[in-house]
């Protein structure tokens, strides 16, 4: 999970920081409701979730159409695993996720591009989702200052394909501080969550035992409490 300079595999800046920060909760608010239709791009199983399981909850319970792009398996989550089990584990963790989300409906489009390996395989996952996004009106993509190559890979890519593109962080809230200059703020809105809705996200983002629990060989989970705590709270942040 090693990004720029470490800075995903640093100690992490605490969700209490984050909380704290008065101007978190000053952010724009941006009303998904009115949006009827959405493809979120995905690097690994679970991006979605964390970064937008809320907004994609609001927007299912509404009636809009969705498609989600799950451009890897996450098969790298796991190093001394057999990938593709892990791949097959973490698709079927992803399902239940979207199940108690809400968005049974939603129209999943697996692409099994490499794990890691997204930024050599940059320009073809933007001719990609050119075409995959063609007819929606809004593209959820992972943000592409992330500090993960495969996030930010996705994120170029989906800003080189779409038009109405607009990023959620996930590593961010990691590795970065509030009023931290290499994000742009000023770009960021906020998605307001209702209870019941916070709560399927909260119950989604369980699903997904693999990457929450202790790795073979001593290694401990992929997502930690500190990291998951960051997604508990009561809004999702959007970067256009």
């Amino acid at each position: 999970m090693a990004g720029p300079a470490g800075r995903i595999d640093r100690p992490g800046t605490a969700e209490e920081v984050w909380a704290s920060w008065p101007e978190l909760s000053r952010l724009p608010v941006a009303h998904p409701r009115a949006w009827r239709s959405v493809v979120v791009v995905a690097a690994h199983p679970d991006d979605e979730i964390l970064g937008v399981g809320g907004t994609m909850a609001l927007l299912a319970a509404g009636g809009a159409r969705l498609r989600l792009i799950a451009v890897t398996d996450g098969e790298g989550s796991h190093p001394a695993a057999d990938p593709a089990a892990i791949g097959r584990t973490r698709a079927e963790e992803s399902a239940a996720a979207l199940d108690r989300l809400g968005a049974r409906n939603i129209e999943v489009v697996r692409l099994r591009l490499p794990d890691t390996g997204l930024a050599a395989r940059e320009g073809e996952l933007a001719d990609i989702l050119r075409e995959q996004c063609g007819g929606f009106e809004v593209c959820l993509a992972p943000w592409e200052g992330d500090a993960h190559a495969d996030h930010e890979a996705a994120g170029r890519a989906a800003r080189r394909a779409g038009q109405n593109v607009l990023t959620y962080p996930i590593w961010m809230w990691h590795w970065a501080q509030p009023g931290d200059q290499r994000v742009p703020w000023r770009r960021a809105s906020q998605v307001v969550l209702p209870g019941d809705v916070a709560a399927r996200k909260q119950a989604a983002i369980q699903a997904f035992t693999s990457q929450l629990t202790d790795r073979e060989g001593g290694a401990g989970p992929v997502i930690t409490p500190g990291v998951v705590a960051h997604f508990t709270r009561r809004h999702e942040v959007l970067l256009r």
